[in-house]
């Protein structure tokens, strides 16, 4: 059979494949603590729970349309309205199967081929692949601690072609955690929009985001910009992984294109989930996920501590997502060295760089924070036991010498 060039092309996801691992020595009766995915330990809420076994009564299950229930996608543009201060027409909202299918259709709407797309260095892995699969040039830009690791407009100035048709921009991020400050979120979308360039936002981790001084919540691209295209997901801030839902917000000459697409590519997302999913938005809801939201700060502690403990740096802690970008440069091991090791001696997953790009993927390692608090305090004690022993082997090495 001949696989297609396009399949050949993509690389595997190694957060996924040191999850395969790592269930291979759970199978061997080792307890791992998994840190290698960003899977909320919590659940979807409990009223949601309720309504996903009143959904399944035995009535019948037809399809939504294609751009979502209609009830659901009142209720997100709603949300913006009521956390965020901005106003959306529900008419712009789409429901997905999942924010990776948003991702999908608002690539597919906006990329041609040979097009470029600015991405950050370092940045999600699958976020490249879907631009590339449409047949588009990711140009990873690299970034630095002094930037959080995310873009900044000079950067975007410095990077920009003739070719250059987007920018895809994630705050907060993965894998750092880090988010774009607000102003430098405004001056990536002013850049692009007048180089007549598409953006797209993915805010899958924004509701997640530590809160201002005053108490406010991150502010979304569409405060300053109405026509970026912004994604998100009811996997992270409201639990649900599993329920594969999301949707993203996108300017109205968009939609039709989107709605096209959709009834093609999906039909429309899981009609039972996007019925359940209504209960996100009650306040018995939202006080569940922000009480999970203040528990993520204090899970967030207990590895920042940890490392610390362990000696491997984090330059620039996170303030969004639930993930720690940490340096193993100094304990004389590649990410991927260091993961495997960590993994089949300490028993603990983690994913290397090589996942996210090419500037830091042989010196840094994601952390996921999403595991319950008692395995967090596992796994950075296994992980400081893990780099001790590391160290006493250089040691041995240096004080036997070459010659015994």
């Amino acid at each position: 059979m001949r696989i297609s060039q396009r399949a050949r092309a993509v690389a595997p996801f190694y957060a996924m494949e040191f999850g395969k691992h790592a269930a291979a020595l759970e199978a061997q009766g080792h307890h791992v603590v998994k840190l290698n995915l960003g899977e909320p330990d919590f659940g979807a809420p409990p009223a949601v729970r309720e309504a996903m076994r009143e959904a399944m009564d035995g009535r019948p299950m037809a399809y939504t349309a294609a751009l979502g229930l209609p009830a659901l996608r009142q209720a997100i543009a709603g949300f913006y309205g009521d956390r965020h201060g901005v106003e959306v027409d529900p008419a712009r909202v789409v429901v997905t199967a999942g924010a990776s299918a948003a991702l999908v259709l608002a690539t597919a709407a906006l990329v041609d081929q040979g097009d470029e797309v600015l991405i950050a260095d370092p940045s999600y892995p699958c976020n490249r692949q879907i631009v590339e699969s449409f047949g588009a040039r990711v140009t990873l830009v690299p970034t630095t601690a002094a930037t959080r690791y995310q873009l900044d407009a000079a950067a975007v100035r410095a990077h920009w072609t003739d070719a250059t048709r987007g920018l895809m921009v994630a705050t907060p991020s993965n894998p750092t955690g880090t988010s774009v400050p607000a102003g430098g979120l405004a001056e990536l979308c002013d850049l692009a929009r007048e180089r007549d360039a598409w953006r797209i936002v993915d805010e899958i981790y924004l509701d997640l985001g530590d809160h201002d001084e005053r108490g406010r919540p991150p502010r979304t691209a569409l405060t300053h910009d109405p026509d970026a295209v912004v994604v998100n997901s009811f996997s992270k801030y409201f639990g649900m992984t599993g329920w594969r839902l999301g949707w993203c917000v996108v300017p109205d000459p968009l939609v039709p294109a989107i709605e096209r697409l959709a009834q093609n590519y999906f039909l429309c997302a899981s009609t039972p989930a996007q019925h359940a999913a209504l209960a996100c938005f009650t306040p018995e809801s939202l006080a569940v996920c922000e009480d999970r939201r203040t528990e993520f700060l204090r899970r967030r502690a207990i590895v920042l501590d940890g490392l610390e403990r362990a000696g491997l740096p984090v330059p620039v802690p996170p303030d969004g997502a639930f993930y720690v970008y940490f340096d193993v440069s100094g304990t004389g091991l590649t990410s991927w060295q260091f993961c495997e090791r960590a993994l089949h001696e300490a028993h603990v997953a983690l994913t290397p760089g090589r996942d996210f790009g090419v500037r830091t993927a042989d010196t840094h390692v994601r952390l996921s924070y999403a595991a319950s608090a008692d395995e967090l305090r596992e796994g950075v004690a296994r992980l400081e036991k893990f780099v001790a022993s590391l160290r006493g082997d250089v040691a041995d090495r240096v004080v036997v010498g070459p010659n015994g």
